[in-house]
């Protein structure tokens, strides 16, 4: 168990102060490392040791699914738990985060959280996918990543405008759109204050919501004749006006703001109104205007001058890492629901606004924090306080995400191994005939393992598509609102699905226990390919009992059997 100073620490700052007699204590808080930081302040708010540090198992699938988006192969766990060195967490974490399937990883999560499981209307999906996929693979900063997204009209050529799908698959609609880009980028749903200032959140006014609004209210959706494409249309002028209807004889007119910021004002105008467009209003014609107000927004909300955009980023990443946001629900940060840890909250801002909005930097310093790495499991005697979840002392619990859960049991049950070992045949095949320059070529041998995962993702997507149908949230919902239902039970039960990847078939997981003679032999390949781990010595005992009391001839069916109950049992289920 960590102190709450960890002395080997303490001891080298005090030295360095009395030797030099110039640094301050700030100044020697301020060279420490974030993640050390991060680990003060949240350890100086315990009054109890916290959660001792996971175990290797633990750390392992807790990482890996995280970062990966899936549990690692029993090879992989295998090598892991082996492996001697006192360094080897801090290893894994930089791995992973270099591998493809963090960027499918992080796909996955942007996916859900901008378009909220919304359909394809306007922009085709696998466009939109290869975008996320594109800027998380080349770890565009965040501020960049969003002003792509805001800027985006539908305009733009067929193969850039994927980006467009976030405000085009919401219909355009100013009020929505209102409401999720203040929800999503700022860490305010400003909903309940489009009729007055909000009836139960001081901060929120009503001057909040149409200064973002006045942003949008000029654009319109419109449908070119030729193309059938969807795009923004503008108009040059129009303002945005809005009343309190608890005092209907005031008018307020604002120009585009965020939040408290200035307000932006329009050029003057020409009074000759052709003057004002690009290309004028007309039937079947998409209006352009010279002063445009939607292109104002991309560049002053994805910007270091409102604390909002870097504090709610934060906070995000902290909860997709730790299950919980300092500021809880993610959405309603204000004054009377303040963040668990104000301190952090403003150190993790001023930080991801340093780094440049650099995501990948920044997940690597809240997995090597002590606060990422505790345990689920609570010290003994642990009181309630010490365990509530916002205190951060004992690891969070989350059940996996509809594509976590599809690409854990695929892997789990063997299904991606063979997927992989095609894939790399097809490529093999088609790459036979190169010549001994191009085969040894560094860009291509780079390359090749983003291919490989393209080329799996492409054959197992359908399955992913349907747990999401099961497991993810209705249309415009985010899947922290999705319960467990009925429905869900008998899809990992009894659907045909799962039910054909249990069978032993080729290689996977029960063909090859089903291989084994020894009954002592099985526990440990199914341990360890399920639940990232191996067996305690109970859990052996129970598989060779199990497996002895079937019989030889029953040892298909007995393996298959176990492995349902690994992958139904809520130790699997869940991200912990």
């Amino acid at each position: 168990m960590r102190p709450m100073v960890p002395g080997a620490l303490a001891a080298p700052i005090v030295l360095m102060l009395l030797a030099s007699g110039l640094r301050s204590a700030p100044a020697a808080e301020a060279e420490l490392s974030l993640h050390e930081r991060i680990d003060r302040l949240i350890e100086a708010k315990l009054d109890a040791p916290p959660a001792a540090p996971a175990t290797d198992g633990e750390f392992l699938r807790r990482a890996y699914l995280d970062l990966a988006g899936t549990i690692p192969s029993p090879e992989e766990a295998r090598a892991f738990l082996d492996d001697p060195s006192p360094y080897k967490r801090d290893r894994l974490v930089d791995r992973l985060l270099e591998l493809p399937s963090y960027a499918r990883r992080m796909q996955y999560v942007f996916d859900a959280t901008l378009l909220e499981r919304r359909g394809d209307q306007h922009v085709p999906r696998a466009d939109w996918e290869a975008f996320l996929l594109r800027c998380f693979a080349e770890n565009v900063p965040y501020d960049e990543f969003v002003r792509r997204i805001l800027e985006a009209d539908g305009s733009e050529p067929p193969e850039q405008r994927a980006p467009a799908k976030f405000i085009l698959e919401r219909g355009a609609d100013p009020d929505l759109l209102t409401r999720d880009i203040g929800r999503l980028f700022l860490g305010r749903d400003l909903q309940c204050a489009q009729c007055h200032d909000h009836p139960l959140i001081e901060d929120y006014k009503q001057a909040h919501y149409y200064g973002l609004r006045a942003f949008l209210d000029r654009t319109s959706l419109f449908t070119d004749p030729k193309t059938s494409r969807a795009m923004l249309a503008e108009k040059a002028e129009g303002e945005t006006t809005f009343q309190s209807v608890f005092r209907k004889s005031v008018t307020h007119t604002t120009a585009p703001r965020i939040l408290d910021l200035e307000p932006i004002a329009d050029p003057e105008l020409p009074e000759n109104e052709a003057e004002r467009y690009e290309v004028a209003p007309a039937k079947d014609v998409r209006s352009i205007p010279k002063y445009s107000r939607f292109d104002q927004l991309a560049p002053s909300l994805a910007s270091d001058d409102v604390d909002a955009f870097s504090r709610t980023i934060a906070n995000r990443l902290w909860a997709l890492m730790m299950k919980r946001g300092l500021v809880h629900p993610l959405d309603l940060d204000h004054a009377d629901n303040p963040p668990s840890h104000p301190e952090l909250l403003d150190l993790l801002a001023n930080s991801i606004r340093a780094m440049d909005y650099d995501i990948k930097a920044f997940l690597r310093e809240l997995a090597r924090t002590r606060a990422y790495r505790r345990s689920s499991e609570p010290p003994p005697g642990a009181s309630e306080d010490l365990v509530e979840p916002s205190r951060f002392a004992v690891a969070g619990l989350e059940p996996l995400s509809p594509e976590q859960l599809a690409w854990s049991l695929m892997q789990a049950l063997g299904v991606v191994d063979a997927h992989r070992q095609q894939a790399e045949a097809d490529l093999d095949a088609l790459e036979a005939d190169l010549c001994d320059l191009c085969r040894e070529d560094r860009d291509r041998i780079a390359n090749r393992p983003w291919r490989i995962e393209q080329m799996v993702h492409d054959r197992l997507a359908g399955n992913v598509r349907g747990f999401v149908q099961i497991f993810g949230a209705s249309e415009g919902q985010p899947d922290s609102s999705v319960e467990s239902s009925v429905h869900q039970a008998l899809f990992l039960s009894n659907g045909p699905l799962v039910q054909s990847w249990l069978n032993p078939s080729g290689t996977n997981l029960t063909a090859r226990l089903a291989a084994i003679e020894d009954p002592a032999a099985v526990a440990e390949p199914l341990y360890l390919a399920v639940l990232s781990r191996r067996p305690s010595e109970e859990e052996r005992a129970e598989v060779v009992s199990y497996l002895e009391s079937r019989g030889a001839d029953q040892r298909a069916a007995a393996v298959r059997e176990l492995a349902w109950a690994l992958v139904t049992c809520s130790e699997f289920r869940f991200d912990h």
